[in-house]
């Protein structure tokens, strides 16, 4: 098998690259180890980045998320007892973000590549990539119980951190750069309607909570628990017990409860591998980075490599000059490093540390302060949250 740019993995970037290669007039394949049934079903991020509900919109993938998605213009801060509302049109220039889950994304995604695209391929495992240092790299892969190579003249391993493709840069070319907290989130599902119609970011003595949602009808709720929590550990009237002590305010706001459908543990990592290009593999999303959840960037710095990688080839076909795919991995990295910085911020700003003193705490909301009573403070989280540019 034969193509321009092999494709592993169909998550979000993988198959937005595969569209927007397709509506540039570059072949693809995709290669996915799980079948459809589970890339369609496992549940990430839901928070869209301007620039990535743009994207989506041009890639003629935006349709039903502009019908069902939930446009957010703000978030809110909540803190000592306090809210504060962070206006995001008022501060970006009328940029927002939408709450549209990255299941329904892939969903819509592969809808339009099995109808317009080039092959995609479930239950097919890429096995390594070789020869990524010439002009002819291969994707070794084993599909329906045998093995086959995908021929290429580019590698996009948008493979996650476990993938293949990261394997076939040799260790001495890359440095790599991390860092882990020592909590996690506890996540819930609800079947009940958010207690408020926007994401709240709370600040407790006992630890963050986030307040977000997945429609009109279901809630997402998280709670800072120790590094290595077991979900089963916590009961369900337990846990919201708790979330409606780290929410509560002084003007008498209430959380609903409602039935918990699902419980995780989150860990909460920063990771970054570099360079993002080796010959002609270049990595893509978890292959290259991985963010703590608190700046809701992951799914979003996955679009930002993928547009990055699509432009690029498409000036190499129309101009004749490689140098956007040889400035790839600069170009990308300066976008991952600020949303590095942005998740680390809002992580270090919200989640009390275990064994935090009173001078730390303090810090905390002393931060927390300038934000609310500094326009420009406040223009910053606005902007860095509405997404950075995708160049």
């Amino acid at each position: 098998m034969r193509t321009t740019v092999g494709i592993i993995g169909a998550g979000p970037a993988g198959l937005l690259l595969a569209r927007l290669l397709r509506n540039a007039g570059i072949d693809s394949v995709v290669l996915e180890s799980r079948d459809r049934v589970y890339v369609e079903h496992r549940q990430r991020a839901g928070i869209l980045e301007q620039g990535t509900v743009d994207v989506l919109r041009e890639a003629g993938a935006g349709e039903r998320m502009d019908r069902e998605g939930l446009r957010h213009d703000g978030i809110e801060l909540r803190f000592a007892g306090q809210r504060h509302r962070v206006d995001f049109p008022a501060l970006t220039g009328g940029r927002s973000v939408m709450v549209y889950a990255q299941t329904e994304v892939c969903k819509d995604l592969i809808a339009l590549q099995l109808a317009e695209g080039g092959p995609l391929l479930f239950g097919a495992e890429a096995l390594a990539v070789e020869g990524a240092d010439t002009d002819r790299p291969r994707v070794r892969f084993r599909h329906e119980g045998r093995e086959d190579v995908l021929e290429c003249d580019y590698v996009v391993g948008c493979d996650g951190f476990w993938g293949a493709a990261r394997k076939a840069i040799p260790s001495e070319l890359t440095q790599v750069f991390e860092r882990t907290y020592p909590f996690g989130w506890l996540g819930i599902l609800a079947d009940v309607p958010p207690s408020h119609d926007e994401l709240v970011y709370a600040r407790h003595d006992r630890g963050f909570a986030l307040l977000s949602l997945r429609s009109p009808s279901v809630s997402r709720l998280y709670l800072q628990v120790p590094e290595g929590t077991n979900a089963d550990q916590w009961g369900d009237e337990e846990i919201w017990d708790e979330l409606e002590r780290r929410f509560e305010t002084a003007d008498g706001w209430r959380l609903e409860r409602g039935p918990i459908t699902q419980k995780s543990v989150t860990p909460m990592r920063s990771y970054v591998h570099e360079p993002m290009r080796y010959g002609r593999l270049f990595l893509a999303g978890d292959a290259a980075h991985i963010v703590p959840p608190t700046g809701a960037k992951g799914l979003n710095l996955a679009v930002g490599d993928v547009v990055t990688f699509a432009r690029a080839l498409t000036h190499e076909r129309e101009k004749g000059s490689a140098e956007l795919l040889d400035a790839y991995s600069q170009t990308c990295l300066r976008r991952v490093w600020q949303a590095e910085r942005f998740s680390y911020d809002m992580t270090s700003l919200l989640h009390p540390a275990p064994g935090a003193t009173g001078f730390e705490d303090r810090l905390q909301l002393a931060r927390l302060e300038r934000i609310v009573s500094s326009r420009a403070a406040e223009t910053d989280l606005a902007e860095a949250y509405t997404g950075f540019p995708f160049c």
